[in-house]
């Protein structure tokens, strides 16, 4: 097994590494500075911004496409996802594209509407939840966790709001051996998740509650267990009813213990497990997802992610303007991790990198502008220290996962660059 990180999925802005104590110490924590609302110009503004008829119903021009185009095929060599969907929606329009394989084996091409698993996508859909279910008052953002959760340590301390914005202490199932020996052996295992919130438990508390920053994969299943709690509905249905079908999500899907994917899909290939090498890279397209219940589930395509992604920015269809108003003040400082996104530069969003796949969904809330790329391989590529890479990848460039490495590309290409804080 190469791999000393067991990717979910992080956002690539301000989440570090998950490593795992098998091999390497996990990430110190990141003290929280104080709380600004820096990162978003005009929260009020962006919450209120209807999208324009243009955006859906139009191309995009065809130099910018060109220039976009360019962009993608200059980049995907650079990393190590046999091919990629991207897409960019902006109020002029949209454009759509696939490059490369759809399965590194047979060389299928790659294919827009192609699904993908997504990865901690999936956390924005999970507190947007939990923020619909403050807006009914069926819980609040700053309930204590022992409410609705026995056995956590400091859970008569942790706040709702500190399990969505990382800054609860409970450490990451992620960092426990226990779990990941049995997954790395056997990813075809169904994980309940109260298991892995007990091996979680195992590792926690990482600090003091509020006092520090570290991403954590519990955070986000405590939080699905406890929307599942307080409406008496399996977490596919809420998800389905609360978000897939409002906002018209009809390539969304909830896989639950399924190792299925619906037609059709991308083979995604990963370095992690016992088995993998550098040179032979394994196909964890069916291993069995249940292990990211909440954190990283869902499976999507890039027209339901555009939405989504426009959706996360402006709380559209989400949330009430108010909801949306904290959740964009919610970040720390100019740049960091807020209510289940993160923000850098006006740039909102989240990455999600599963066992095969990497994701990246943002919304530039400086132009209306939404990018997502989905690519079928978590390998990183570049000068990466904690993750191994080929004795023939470059290493010139610096560190990154396949769809982040693509997205920040596209956002220079665009006029607005995001710098993602640099990948080990």
């Amino acid at each position: 097994m190469l791999v000393v990180a067991l990717a979910l999925g992080v956002a690539a802005c301000v989440a570090p590494s998950e490593s795992s104590p098998d091999t390497a110490a996990p990430s110190a924590p990141a003290t929280p500075t104080a709380i600004a609302s820096t990162c978003v110009e005009s929260p009020e503004t962006v919450a209120a911004l209807e999208p324009t008829a243009e955006s859906t119903s139009a191309e995009l021009d065809a130099g910018l496409v060109a220039s976009l185009d360019a962009t993608v095929l200059a980049t995907l060599p650079e990393t190590t996802a046999p091919g990629a969907v991207v897409g960019v929606r902006t109020p002029e329009g949209t454009w759509r594209a696939a490059y490369g394989s759809a399965d590194a084996a047979t060389g299928e091409p790659m294919a827009v509407g192609m699904h993908t698993r997504v990865g901690s996508v999936t956390k924005p859909f999970t507190v947007s939840l939990i923020m619909q279910l403050a807006e009914d008052g069926l819980l609040g953002l700053d309930d204590h966790l022992a409410e609705y959760v026995d056995g956590v340590p400091n859970g008569d301390r942790i706040t709702l709001r500190q399990l969505a914005d990382m800054t609860s202490g409970v450490g990451s199932y992620t960092f426990n051996p226990a779990f990941t020996d049995v997954f790395f052996a056997a990813p075809q295992t169904v994980f309940a998740p109260d298991e892995l919130i007990a091996a979680g438990i195992e590792v926690s508390p990482r600090f003091d509650p509020g006092t520090s920053y570290e991403y954590s994969n519990t955070n986000t299943v405590l939080l699905g267990v406890i929307a599942e709690h307080v409406t008496g509905s399996d977490i596919g249905e809420l998800f389905a009813a609360r978000i897939f079908e409002p906002l018209g999500l009809d390539q969304t899907v909830w896989p639950g213990s399924s190792t299925d994917l619906p037609e059709p899909y991308a083979h995604g290939i990963t370095w992690q497990g016992d088995g993998a090498s550098a040179d032979a890279p394994l196909d964890a397209t069916h291993w069995n997802p249940s292990w990211g219940f909440t954190a990283g589930e869902i499976v999507s395509s890039v027209d339901d992610l555009l939405v989504f992604g426009r959706a996360l920015g402006t709380g559209q269809g989400l949330l009430a303007d108010e909801s949306q108003v904290e959740r964009l003040t919610s970040f720390p400082g100019s740049a960091g991790y807020g209510l289940g996104f993160g923000c850098v530069d006006g740039w909102v969003g989240h990455t999600g990198e599963l066992p095969g796949y990497n994701t990246a969904v943002f919304h530039d809330t400086t132009t209306d502008t939404t990018v997502v790329v989905q690519t079928n391989s978590d390998i990183a590529s570049g000068d990466c220290d904690e993750s191994p890479v080929r004795a023939s990848d470059p290493r010139t460039l610096p560190c990154s996962s396949p769809a982040t490495r693509i997205f920040a590309a596209l956002s220079t290409t665009l006029g607005h660059t995001f710098t993602p804080n640099p990948q080990h």
